[in-house]
């Protein structure tokens, strides 16, 4: 099968699927695609989904990972922001783009790389996934053997944690222990929409200082 970029057409809210699709035409595509790129790929033993977000998923993905930062840095606990990096397994034949992710435990392992890959570095701590204008794969984050990951819908953040190679819903984050992540995100979020970015994290911000 030829697949040519020219071919591949996806406007932003849409997603186009594609099978039958070697892990050699994957390389060719990413290559292709560059890393400046408003889309995201997530793949599968031959199965090919790129899809492009919309403004408003961008929007509140921007918004959660800055929590994450201020939370990180106020804690002043090392990480290694990676955010939409290509997390890639060629053994398992499984790719995905999170909207965002963060080594925390392991940020040692990563520090000074560029690129990762799941032959031989640990996957990312955390990832985030927005789940307003797509909805995310869970079998390929559990193959791939990401321990968290924070999925943001309409209805607010939840929090799957990796169990026995399955995910489970969870009220806490073992990476923010004893701190209402739920809580917290949801209310920002909120104030973003309300009273602006700025504010709100500055808000959030002094809230991590005195209560934490």
């Amino acid at each position: 099968m030829l697949l040519k970029l020219q071919q591949i057409i996806v406007k932003p809210g849409q997603q186009m699927l594609l099978k039958d699709i070697s892990w050699q035409q994957l390389e060719n595509i990413l290559e292709e695609m560059g890393e400046k790129r408003a889309a995201r790929i997530s793949y599968s033993d031959g199965w090919l989904e790129i899809l492009v977000p919309l403004a408003e998923h961008e929007k509140d993905k921007e918004l959660i990972g800055d929590l994450v930062k201020i939370l990180l840095d106020e804690l002043q606990i090392d990480f290694e922001p990676f955010g939409s990096t290509t997390l890639k397994n060629e053994r398992s034949r499984q790719a995905l783009e999170p909207d965002t992710s963060f080594y925390i435990q392991n940020q040692a392992a990563v520090i000074g790389k560029n690129r990762i890959d799941l032959n031989i570095d640990p996957p990312p701590d955390l990832a985030i996934e927005i789940d307003i204008t797509s909805r995310t794969r869970f079998d390929n984050y559990e193959i791939l053997r990401v321990p968290e990951l924070w999925r943001h819908t309409q209805q607010g953040l939840e929090i799957l944690l990796l169990k026995e190679g399955k995910y489970i819903k969870s009220k806490s984050s073992p990476n923010f222990p004893d701190i209402p992540i739920v809580e917290l995100v949801n209310e920002y979020v909120q104030q973003c929409l309300t009273i602006g970015r700025s504010q709100a994290m500055r808000n959030f911000r002094d809230w991590v200082k005195n209560n934490l």
